[in-house]
């Protein structure tokens, strides 16, 4: 049997939104027309992927199995596209993707020097999609900030730099030197708790009670935006705070924080020769000795 992947991304949608109607809506087609496909689907398989009960549509065991498989599998197929697209046009390209405050220059600079003839594109990427872009086929390799799910990956550490915590300039703290986590832990966090996990496992509300989920806030010029605005405090690599230096907003050293860890990264089955140059290049240029810094970044 080989399997449909217009079927699996409809499976993925209802198995996403868990309400028929709703995956309907989302991908433009009408609901009867969804349920036949995903019967279909079940046909396939032979199995249920959906327990349509009392209870809602919730996925059997097998509907678990089969969306951990299923994103992957429909990310290789939108990469393959895009590749073969690309080699298509005749010229040879290689699209690197970044995160905020990380300068790509040096590398690319020595890259081209080797490979005049191939066409670097940058892509700006976020916590969101660092690893989506890689899995999709969006961008060729990344230069990604640690923690990320390296399945299906590769990935060489580049360096490793002090992380800061920004605060509005009248913060009670601002004119500190340094912080601890402890001093934090009645703030509200403008970031992913997990992006942060000292401050998450201290985390209280001014009242000593265990703070609630909050939204979450993914830009940096956003998050910057409600921190001078006096809504939340938000932790940043030290090249980051620097490249979005602003006059109402103040870093401030943590003292008991881990770094922010910085790697090349890119999907483990490709076997690109520009893919292992440009690593080369980005590692003898922007790879660098870890050096906690001991002054206050605002100094």
């Amino acid at each position: 049997m080989d399997l449909d992947l217009r079927k699996l991304r409809y499976f993925v949608a209802v198995a996403e939104e868990l309400h028929f109607g709703r995956a309907a809506e989302r991908l433009h087609i009408a609901q009867p027309a969804l349920s036949r496909q995903i019967r279909s689907l079940e046909d396939d398989l032979g199995v249920e992927v959906f327990d349509r009960g009392r209870r809602g549509t919730l996925l059997t065991a097998a509907g678990e199995q089969l969306l951990e498989d299923a994103l992957p599998l429909l990310a290789s197929a939108q990469a393959l596209t895009r590749r073969v697209k690309s080699a298509a046009q005749g010229t040879q390209a290689l699209t690197v993707g970044f995160m905020p405050g990380i300068t790509v220059t040096p590398a690319t600079v020595a890259f081209t020097a080797d490979h005049p003839d191939v066409n670097v594109r940058l892509l700006r990427t976020s916590w969101d999609d660092q690893v989506e872009v890689l899995l999709d086929g969006r961008v060729d390799l990344g230069i990604v900030r640690l923690p990320i799910d390296s399945g299906g990956l590769r990935m060489r550490p580049l360096f490793r730099e002090p992380r800061v915590v920004m605060v509005p300039t009248g913060h009670p703290l601002a004119d500190r030197q340094s912080v601890s986590v402890k001093d934090l832990a009645a703030e509200h966090l403008l970031q992913d708790p997990n992006a942060v996990p000292e401050w998450r496992d201290v985390a209280l509300d001014p009242h000593g009670r265990r703070r609630h989920e909050a939204p979450v806030i993914h830009q940096v010029e956003e998050k910057l935006e409600l921190v001078a605005a006096g809504a939340g405090i938000c932790v940043l690599p030290l090249s980051t705070a620097g490249f979005y230096t602003r006059p109402d907003v103040i870093p401030l050293r943590v003292e008991d924080i881990g770094p922010s860890e910085v790697a090349l990264a890119w999907v483990a089955t490709r076997r690109s020769r520009l893919i292992h140059d440009f690593t080369e290049a980005a590692t003898s240029t922007l790879a660098r000795p870890y050096v906690n810094e001991e002054q206050s970044p605002s100094d």
